[in-house]
């Protein structure tokens, strides 16, 4: 097939700003479903709901795929100073066990060896308030690595100081996710806003004990991953996969993360489809449009997405993963691998965009790219706020305050545009001229030991 680019670029960013339906997606999961914990009937509403709008552009197989969930949820978490009836509000870190302890506060600084090594003697049957922040001027140390060494140094519990102010606290893992297990928190951990934690740490030199209550369970229950693909004209038995996740973290609507990468994942693929329909250019290979479930519960639903398809079915020629696209504007592609390098840049360079092609130099276990890299297939995020920083609107993390209106839909057209050109034309590459997959899974597993003590880089 022949394709006109010219006319086909021109085709496809009109059709990306003009006839957009990223607001009303938007609507759809951001207010009417809202917060989309994995495993909840809600998260399930918005699935349905993609998988109707996939089916209704007249894509193929469009379906949610199943599968049982190691979830948790978690209800009232507080603190109180002894002698006071001053209750602290508290945010249990992802997965904490449910917690009613009491004992002596010690400010444990940023919780480095040298500082645990200084309070070692107290640190035994006590809470220890941290910030989780790297040290100034010292060798930055992974979080989960400094509260397993309090928890060596007998701290029964940690209260982490968020960096928000006015209150605000977000979601945080207590284990490195690099590892893909769900492991047990190394000693319980908890969040508490600024305020609240300086506040704790001035009762630290009154010599005051801390009790702290949370309530959570952990239990499995079902949810879904959502498919559908569209059949290359010239390849269909090899294809690429854009991928996002749909669900989000306990009470917050998730406009940035992730209803940002969902809607460009939806509208990509509403994009290429009339393409296909009105003007007749359709995929050279199959295009595998998917959300994935449980991405803030360590990557759960990525993980059976990988598990259910790349063992029995040949691999992806590529991954390319949508998350948290409304943080900043697109300035290239990021690739976890460096063999596709230079056969990546050279399409962005016909789209005279500008835009660039990087490689990471550690393994990146913070999305869904990260199950198809473990794997051993090509795969790539876009750079954007890890490598610029965020928008100042779009700093809340993890958190209710995560609400449609901090999205910005100019940019999200933006994306479409641009990835639905990106796509189409890797699509008509023929799969024997990709560069060849030399990626061996166990060489890619054995990175990992090495990596847990390294900050990822490409947060900085």
């Amino acid at each position: 097939m022949n394709v006109d680019w010219p006319e086909v670029d021109r085709w496809i960013t009109g059709e990306a700003w003009v006839n957009s339906k990223i607001q009303e997606h938007l609507e759809r999961l951001c207010d009417r479903i809202g917060p989309r914990w994995a495993s909840t009937p809600e998260e399930r509403a918005a699935a349905e709901y993609i998988r109707d709008q996939m089916a209704s552009f007249g894509l193929a197989d469009c379906r949610v795929e199943e599968f049982q969930l190691q979830t948790w949820s978690h209800g009232p978490a507080t603190a109180w100073i002894d002698g006071s009836s001053r209750p602290i509000p508290l945010l249990p870190y992802l997965f904490c066990p449910p917690v009613d302890l009491s004992g002596p506060l010690v400010d444990a600084g940023f919780g480095t060896a040298r500082e645990i090594e200084e309070r070692r003697g107290g640190l035994s049957g006590a809470v220890a308030v941290v910030d989780p922040a790297f040290e100034p001027f010292t060798a930055p140390v992974p979080f989960p690595i400094r509260l397993r060494n309090l928890a060596n140094a007998g701290a029964r519990a940690v209260i982490a100081i968020d960096r928000k102010t006015g209150g605000r606290m977000e979601y945080h893992p207590a284990t490195d996710w690099r590892t893909v297990r769900l492991d047990p928190h190394p000693v319980p951990t908890v969040n508490v806003g600024r305020e609240a934690g300086l506040y704790l740490r001035r009762r630290v030199a009154d010599g005051r004990s801390v009790r702290i209550l949370v309530e959570s369970k952990s239990y499995s229950a079902p949810t879904a991953n959502t498919f559908a693909e569209f059949r290359g004209a010239n390849w269909p038995g090899r294809h690429i996969v854009l991928g996002g996740h749909h669900d989000t973290v306990w009470a917050s609507p998730g406009g940035n993360d992730n209803a940002s990468g969902t809607v460009v994942v939806m509208e990509v693929a509403r994009v290429l489809a009339s393409l296909a329909s009105q003007q007749g250019a359709a995929p050279g290979c199959t295009i595998r449009f998917v959300t994935f479930s449980a991405e803030e519960q360590l990557l759960q639903g990525s993980r059976a997405f990988v598990e259910r398809h790349y063992g029995p079915e040949e691999l992806p020629l590529m991954m390319i993963n949508l998350d948290e696209l409304s943080t900043g504007n697109m300035k290239g592609v990021v690739l976890q691998f460096p063999e596709l390098r230079e056969f990546v840049q050279e399409h962005l360079d016909t789209m005279g965009d500008g835009l660039a092609c990087h490689v990471m130099t550690q393994l990146d276990a913070w999305s869904d790219h990260y199950p198809f890299s473990l794997r051993g297939i090509p795969s790539a995020i876009l750079w954007r706020w890890r490598f610029f920083g965020r928008y100042p609107e779009a700093d809340y993390h993890h958190e209710p305050g995560d609400t449609l209106d901090k999205v910005r839909v100019r940019d999200l057209k933006e994306y479409v545009g641009m990835l639905a050109r990106l796509l189409l034309r890797l699509s008509h590459v023929a799969p024997e001229k990709w560069p060849t997959n030399k990626l061996d899974p166990a060489s890619i597993q054995a990175r990992i030991p090495g990596e847990l003590t390294q900050i990822h880089r490409t947060f900085h």
